[in-house]
């Protein structure tokens, strides 16, 4: 008994340095993207060629681009990127299939704790862009309209990249969740479905343009 909570207090020792150590490796990063989607779409798949166009469409408007740091769509947002001045940053966690790292990192931290990795994709972003992908990618898209929809951080766009793919989740949410009276149209709203990296690319910018206004208006 004595040994088992010795390591559960190790275990909140390894968490808390696993946060301070991501936390201070990206205190400079400023605003930035993160993107998410399937680690099986390699560089044939046209999605992957789409998060690469958005990686430097980021990248050379000087925003940084947050990965999960894998293969797939991870790779190709990062390989964009790393093509431009910016930061590319990969957020790399141990799996026991298909998150190899990528090497299109300029910032590569690696995390034992989905949380707190989490944590850190959310802190700095200013948009979410989420193309084709698993289970994965599913839960950091409804993590983040969870937390916009709740107000715990502050409102930024959640792009889907891939209407084909898209278009039947967003078309049950309507006609399930909507009318079932489980989300209001507002909520619904949260969402933006694009085609192309361009138009993803745009809101993000438009977002962060508006942002700026905002502040620079602030007494």
């Amino acid at each position: 008994m004595l040994e088992s909570k010795v390591q559960e207090a190790w275990r909140v020792l390894r968490i808390q340095s696993e946060l301070v150590d991501g936390t201070d490796k990206l205190l400079k990063l400023g605003l930035a993207v993160s993107v998410f989607g399937g680690a099986r779409l390699d560089e044939g798949n046209r999605y992957y060629r789409q998060a690469q166009e958005l990686g430097k469409l980021l990248g050379e408007e000087r925003i940084p681009v947050i990965t999960g740091g894998g293969p797939g769509i991870m790779e190709g947002a990062n390989r964009g990127c790393f093509t431009t001045p910016t930061p590319s940053v990969g957020l790399n966690i141990d799996l026991p299939f298909e998150q190899a790292p990528n090497p299109y990192q300029d910032i590569a931290l690696d995390f034992r704790y989905f949380f707190v990795r989490k944590y850190l994709f959310v802190k700095h972003a200013v948009g979410f862009v989420i193309f084709p992908g698993g289970f994965g990618t599913l839960d950091e898209l409804f993590e983040a309209l969870t937390l916009v929809q709740t107000r715990k951080v502050e409102a930024f766009p959640i792009v889907l990249v891939g209407v084909s793919f898209w278009a039947g989740l967003v078309d049950w949410m309507k006609e399930r969740m909507l009318t079932e009276g489980c989300l209001s149209e507002s909520e619904l709203n949260l969402i933006e479905i694009v085609d192309d990296a361009a138009d993803a690319a745009k809101i993000i910018l438009r977002h962060i343009r508006m942002r700026e206004a905002v502040v620079a208006n602030l007494p």
